[in-house]
């Protein structure tokens, strides 16, 4: 409970004392905040050209929109009203060593409060924009206009502490005091942990347009292998966890990420298609899809060729992408699978000199050296 000093005098104050102390108001006196948070519906006019208004949309599997609803102040009062619309089904998976799944709800009620009071929040107003809830079957996007003031989330998460500037610092305060935020910047960090401790995908944060932050919460796995490691290792500190969530979400990880998944044994494969590891992938079961995840040498691949060829005497491009293509490690999709067999036949037919080609750079027809 938020100043439990004042709870004897709370009583005793009008309305007008109430909005004061709670800085909603100022001196009694109407404020852009308290009409944000408590004004009726038709007092939004008052903010012209400022748009103050929450669109909820539902989309199917196929993103064709099935439904919509526009939300306006009091946005304290309607972002109960925004929740009763998602759709917050049960979840059900299966952990090692038991037949019984475990039941969960595909979103933590205080993740979707947490992300969408910090919409609120940190709205551009002056930007004359709505704040989007787009929910989909397996997830929930939320945009709001406006840079990402602290820059990335990462900068979030290690700080851990309030930031030094808002954009809207009276609304901020206001949403304080009645238990909308918090400001010490550990608001975000509990929606990580919640995350982690369902072991599920953490939330996505989108910045790279200057003026618009999108947040994604996926409610479903999306990698067991993920699900599994995190239930092994519960010690697991949680920037370990967002490096391995990039893992799964095949993201591109930096050289140090790698480095320190690549020592602790968490991941394999070469930089950058890396993958949970042989160790954590046997152990819970996963041989089929790490061997699928697994690069062959290199030699195995170029072996394949030569007998190919020495088979059929000649071989084009189309014969060696039909060859290779579904023996080539699946954490690579189709355009760097081609780009992997460009350098294997560049190779071996500069630096080994063991294929030719008796074609053209367009149309080859490889042979033996």
């Amino acid at each position: 409970m938020k100043n439990i000093k004042l709870a004897d005098q709370v009583d005793n104050w009008d309305d007008k004392t109430f909005l004061d102390k709670a800085k909603i108001t100022i001196g009694g006196k109407i404020t852009r905040t308290a009409i944000i948070l408590l004004g009726k519906d038709e007092s939004e006019h008052f903010l012209t050209p400022s748009v103050v208004k929450i669109t909820w949309i539902l989309k199917d599997e196929n993103n064709i929109e099935k439904d919509y609803e526009h939300f306006a102040p009091p946005l304290l009062l309607n972002v109960d009203a925004i929740y009763s619309k998602i759709r917050n089904l049960k979840y059900r998976y299966l952990t090692e060593n038991t037949l019984f799944p475990t039941e969960i709800t595909q979103y933590e009620p205080y993740v979707i409060r947490e992300v969408l009071h910090n919409c609120i929040a940190h709205q551009d107003y002056a930007l004359n924009s709505r704040i989007n809830v787009v929910e989909k079957p397996e997830e929930l996007i939320f945009t709001n206009v406006g840079n990402f003031i602290p820059k990335t989330i990462e900068t979030v998460i290690e700080q851990d502490a309030p930031q030094e500037y808002y954009r809207n610092q009276f609304l901020a305060n206001a949403m304080l005091n009645l238990n909308m935020i918090d400001t010490i910047g550990s608001g975000i960090k509990k929606m990580f942990l919640l995350q982690m401790q369902r072991y599920f995908p953490l939330p996505d944060y989108d910045s790279s347009q200057s003026d618009k932050v999108k947040v994604k919460i996926t409610g479903k796995i999306i990698d067991e292998n993920y699900t599994k490691l995190l239930i092994k290792n519960t010690q697991l500190d949680i920037k370990t966890v967002m490096y391995l969530d990039k893992v799964q979400k095949k993201e591109k990880l930096s050289e140090n990420e790698n480095k320190i998944l690549k020592k602790q044994k968490l991941i394999e494969g070469r930089y950058p298609n890396v993958f949970v590891s042989s160790k954590v992938a046997l152990a819970t079961g996963e041989k089929a899809t790490y061997i699928k995840n697994r690069a062959f040498d290199k030699n195995f691949y170029k072996q394949l060729i030569i007998d190919f060829i020495k088979q059929y005497s000649t071989a084009s491009r189309k014969d060696i992408d039909e060859l290779l293509m579904d023996k080539l490690p699946n954490i690579l999709d189709e355009n760097q699978k081609r780009k992997k067999i460009s350098n294997l036949l560049t190779e071996m037919s500069k630096k080994d000199k063991s294929i030719k080609n008796g074609g053209s750079d367009h149309k080859p027809g490889w042979t033996i050296d």
